[in-house]
């Protein structure tokens, strides 16, 4: 157990999982706008999505994923137009003035869970991550205990990660300030969930 603690696997997907991307930005943008609560029940479907796809990569599934070209690229596109559909959602809030706020319509603890899963199902980059984490952690003997240990404890570390992030950004203080900015912030979380959309759709995946 304190060897998987200490396991570079485990480093490597901290490192992974805890930058900045659209999960944490979006676990981010939530809390700072709904607070913990809501920033956690996303993180909670992130971190099952997330989990699945370790699944999938312990199973010896990812690579066969990564393999299949018609499947990694319908992956590619449904990710990049369900992060063009996010860029719109939060474009539209961007466009609502500071006097109108309360028209934005809070979303559910179960749909913000359901935004969580289905953002990590369809990021492709996941399973590329979760197959070099596990990899670099206990190579691919098949049934090597090691194997479930590894991939038990970063599912796990995800969801810490997720949970971390909806705890500081929903500090009253931060909070405040995004609610004097709230149009500018949501007008660049939308340019970037559309950018990452767009270069997720049009790049190919053996493109650097």
């Amino acid at each position: 157990m304190i060897e998987a603690l200490l396991s570079p696997a485990l480093f490597a997907f901290f490192v992974a999982a805890a930058s900045p991307g659209p999960a944490t930005l979006a676990v981010s943008t939530t809390a700072m706008a709904g607070g913990a609560r809501a920033a956690a029940q996303l993180g909670v479907g992130l971190a099952v999505g997330l989990g699945f796809w370790g699944l999938v990569a312990a199973a010896g599934l990812g690579a066969v994923l990564v393999q299949s070209s018609v499947a990694l690229t319908a992956l590619r596109w449904f990710g990049g137009a369900y992060l063009l559909w996010l860029a719109w959602q939060s474009a539209r809030n961007a466009m609502v003035p500071v006097a109108g706020v309360d028209r934005i319509t809070p979303v559910s603890g179960s749909k913000l869970m359901l935004r969580g899963l289905v953002l990590n199902l369809s990021n492709p980059k996941a399973v590329l991550a979760w197959i070099s984490v596990l990899a670099l952690g206990v190579g691919s003997a098949e049934g090597n205990p090691g194997l479930a240990m590894t991939t038990a404890l970063c599912a796990a570390l995800g969801l810490v990660i997720y949970l971390a992030y909806a705890v500081l950004f929903s500090q009253a203080a931060i909070r405040s300030a995004y609610s004097k900015a709230r149009r500018v912030i949501d007008g660049m979380v939308a340019a970037f969930f559309g950018y990452s959309g767009l270069k997720l759709i049009l790049t190919r995946p053996d493109a650097s």
